[in-house]
């Protein structure tokens, strides 16, 4: 049984939650509104993209939520986790009320929300508005976890929620897709367990290129990219926030699959990472102080260990 049909918003936690509404808002062109401790913020009109929650905790990433397959309602997903021994808790999101929280064998939150078409069909491009900055990404697109046991989250997603898998790279890389778009999550073992990135989708190069033009006037470093991934064909670049203790992807052009996909299984190479030929610095799966510091002088780009 196949749960869900699309991601829906990651919910972070922050340190000062007025200078990440702000933060987030200027470097990502995000829009919203701000409550006691919370606030909502969203690329164009949907309901929203990202909770932002004030909390005393270490500053990170606190679930990623989904929608539920059309119809499926939160009693029937409950009764049929609970036959595949998947504890869940009921929880309360904002706006949309009530969903299903879960984790992954890694320690990962999910929350599963059931599925709500938007009170306006019509494409972002035909609605007007007073609010949306120019620039800002078109959606929410996906995330990807380092894992010390990819073969197991592999099985967990497949069998529990009804994931599919689209590729892998090496034995090491697995791809997963709940719709058209070539990944919704993906998995990369690392010998750690923790969120890398979570990304999100531009129009095109010209807007990219906006936008990495815009992550330099915020003193924003590019890690890895402009590139472009062999497998999932994506235009991408990586940056770093470091205060949520993550990093941030855009990307463009994201392959779409077609209803006879079969995954591939590609070599581990440096094409199947990026088809223009640079793969990542070090640092690039390291989170630690020392990481970033190498990243701020640029030491990794003159070969200092």
């Amino acid at each position: 049984m196949k749960f869900v049909t699309a991601i829906h918003h990651a919910a972070l936690r922050v340190a000062d939650l007025d200078e990440a509404v702000k933060r987030w808002s200027r470097i990502l062109g995000l829009h919203g509104e701000s409550f006691d401790d919370y606030a909502l913020l969203r690329c164009t009109h949907e309901d929203f993209c990202l909770v932002l929650r004030q909390s005393s905790e270490k500053p990170g990433i606190e679930y990623v939520a989904y929608e539920l397959m059309p119809g499926l309602t939160l009693v029937e997903a409950k009764a049929e986790l609970t036959k595949r021994d998947v504890k869940v808790q009921e929880v309360v999101v904002p706006v949309r009320g009530k969903g299903l929280r879960l984790e992954d064998p890694d320690g990962n939150a999910l929350v599963l929300l059931e599925r709500r078409l938007p009170e306006d069909p019509r494409p972002a491009e035909m609605i007007f508005s007073e609010v949306v900055p120019g620039f800002h990404p078109r959606k929410f697109g996906h995330v990807n976890y380092l894992t010390t046991h990819v073969k197991r989250a592999e099985q967990w997603y497949v069998e529990k929620l009804g994931f599919a898998v689209t590729d892998w790279i090496g034995d090491e890389g697995l791809w997963l897709h709940v719709n058209a778009t070539h990944h919704t999550t993906a998995f990369l073992e690392k010998g750690i367990n923790r969120i890398h990135h979570i990304a999100f989708e531009l129009v095109d190069w010209g807007e990219l290129r906006v936008a990495l033009d815009h992550l330099a006037k915020n003193n924003r470093n590019i890690v890895w990219g402009p590139g472009r991934h062999g497998m999932a064909r994506n235009i991408f670049s990586y940056f770093r926030m470091i205060e949520e203790d993550l990093f941030i992807e855009l990307y463009c052009d994201m392959q779409q699959l077609e209803l006879d996909h079969q995954p591939v299984r590609h070599p581990d190479t440096p094409r199947s990472s990026n088809t223009w030929g640079v793969l990542p610095p070090r640092t690039y799966f390291r989170f630690d102080e020392e990481a970033i510091h190498l990243e701020q002088e640029q030491a990794y780009a003159y070969a200092v260990p």
